[in-house]
């Protein structure tokens, strides 16, 4: 068999397997759904309590639009604040490891500006924006952007110092070694971070609404909440599961395809 039939072959293995994992997981999810349905009709539990799992597909697909247009809404706020996020931490932890008189001064600013309430920052935010799209965006900016610092400035520091002076000796420039030396070795740590700011992101996207817009998860969650809809704020938090395990997997999938040396560790 030639080379690039064995490629070939590999590369439909392992689409089958992962065709498989999730085909397994999906298998996982309705075996749970319909236990807690049963659990729920034999115990007699009041919806008030814990709704039915079909109740809530009920409740979601009679009013399929607006659930979908408030998830996209938080959706591209959430994107915006943590791309920014991830972006800005990276950017800082180039900066606070490089220049250690910076670290100094600032990334103790940094972690005490974490220990604000994120309800208290917000309101701040939408005084200052107003109920837009860019106040969300930026509250989830801010509780997302220091993990992905502080593994930044980890990931940096796992570099062997003996390998700069390496590159250094062959003429490599402090961009050259940042491409090709520190942002490689750190890409592993960085990626653990950005799972976690994913989620963050998500949460201040979602708190962000709760201080007044027309759409979004945020929104329907309060309207539920002051109408004592139990259902409707179950369908609003599986929604949210929903958004949250989506960027979690999309993370995971870019961690697997960029950082690919992992599984070799």
């Amino acid at each position: 068999m030639s080379l690039s039939g064995l490629s070939g072959a590999s590369l439909s293995a392992v689409k089958a397997g992962r065709f498989v994992s999730i085909l397994k997981s999906l298998i996982r999810i309705a075996a749970f759904l319909l236990m807690v349905e049963l659990i729920v009709v034999a115990l007699g539990i009041r919806p008030y309590y814990l709704p039915r799992p079909s109740a809530i597909a009920a409740a979601f697909l009679a009013t399929p639009q607006a659930y979908l247009l408030s998830m996209w809404r938080t959706l591209l706020e959430t994107l915006i604040g943590f791309l920014a996020g991830s972006l800005f931490g990276v950017a800082m932890g180039v900066l606070f490891h490089r220049w250690t008189i910076l670290r100094e001064l600032f990334f103790p600013l940094f972690v005490v500006s974490q220990t604000i309430p994120v309800i208290a920052f917000g309101a701040v935010v939408v005084l200052w924006f107003g109920n837009t799209l860019l106040a969300k965006a930026v509250i989830s900016f801010y509780i997302s952007f220091l993990p992905v610092t502080v593994n930044a400035i980890l990931g940096f520091a796992t570099v062997d110092p003996r390998q700069v002076a390496l590159l250094r000796s062959f003429g490599a420039k402090e961009g050259q070694i940042l491409r090709r030396l520190y942002l490689p070795a750190a890409l592993p740590q960085i990626f653990v971070a950005l799972k976690l700011a994913s989620s963050l992101s998500l949460i201040g996207a979602i708190v962000g609404e709760w201080f007044g817009d027309t759409t979004g998860l945020g929104v329907l969650l309060l309207q539920a909440m002051y109408n004592e809809n139990v259902v409707g704020i179950w369908v609003t938090i599986v929604a949210s599961a929903c958004l949250g395990i989506g960027l979690y997997a999309a993370v995971s999938e870019a961690e697997r395809r960029i950082v690919f040396w992992g599984a070799e560790q």
